[in-house]
């Protein structure tokens, strides 16, 4: 995005504030008009002839282009759809770890697929099946819905999740813990405190240490120092 002295072009087509033509105009007349008007000239269309350059603020422009790819990231993601797969004799543990994925596609705005497929005898169980879809449901009731109920269909049962509207739906606790964590870091930082530190880790004693380890060269009791040479006569007595 080229702006103000950057751009090249020798005529430039521009937009005023009001997001109306005001006609082909010299770069340096171009110019001179943002400045009377207090805003930047900003090239928003460098292949056309002339190009064409609008007179605004930088900052207002960046943030309404900004705006822009948010809603259309919005809309692509009411498209989208994530699968999740599940299975009769999931661990309470993985099952969870399914719902935190499933509820991070959900407050992104997309649709969440969930397949619970049988194998071999397991078809014989199928209740086993719909009780672990609906914990499912239970947990994920807070961020979407179903949009009909599980049906099993072959070998598997199939679910539609759709995300609540953004003014109904529960927020991530992930992203609010990360939220917390980064607005009191800023506030450490404001305050100048250091920032926390990592936890220490537990010395591990060293086994190579010789503190407890017996000195040869150290005489014990009335036994005479041998500096680390077989002294032949260390068992006699001395009278």
């Amino acid at each position: 995005m080229r702006v103000n002295g950057k751009i090249r072009a020798r005529d430039v087509r521009v937009i005023g504030p009001d997001g109306k033509q005001l006609g082909v105009y010299l770069l340096n007349d171009a110019l001179g008009l943002a400045r009377q008007h207090g805003v930047d000239l900003v090239e928003i269309s460098p292949n056309a002839v002339p190009p064409v350059c609008r007179l605004v603020e930088i900052g207002k422009f960046r943030y309404e282009l900004a705006k822009k790819e948010k809603e259309s990231k919005k809309h692509q993601h009411a498209s989208t759809v994530k699968e999740v797969q599940l299975s009769p004799r999931i661990d309470p543990h993985d099952l969870g770890i399914k719902v935190m994925h499933a509820v991070d596609f959900l407050c992104e705005d997309m649709k969440v697929k969930v397949a619970l497929k049988f194998r071999g005898r397991e078809m014989a169980h199928t209740e086993v099946g719909f009780e672990v879809i609906n914990k499912f449901i239970a947990e994920i009731t807070p961020y979407g819905h179903p949009d009909f109920q599980p049906k099993l269909v072959g070998r598997a049962i199939n679910l539609m999740v759709s995300p609540h509207p953004r003014a109904k739906r529960a927020k991530n606790p992930r992203a609010e813990e990360r939220e917390r964590e980064l607005a009191e870091e800023e506030a450490a930082e404001a305050q100048g405190l250091p920032k926390k530190p990592a936890p220490a880790t537990p010395s591990v004693p060293d086994d190579d240490d010789d503190d407890d380890a017996p000195t040869d060269n150290v005489p014990v009791g009335n036994e005479p120092a041998t500096d680390g040479l077989n002294n032949p006569f260390a068992g006699l007595e001395i009278k």
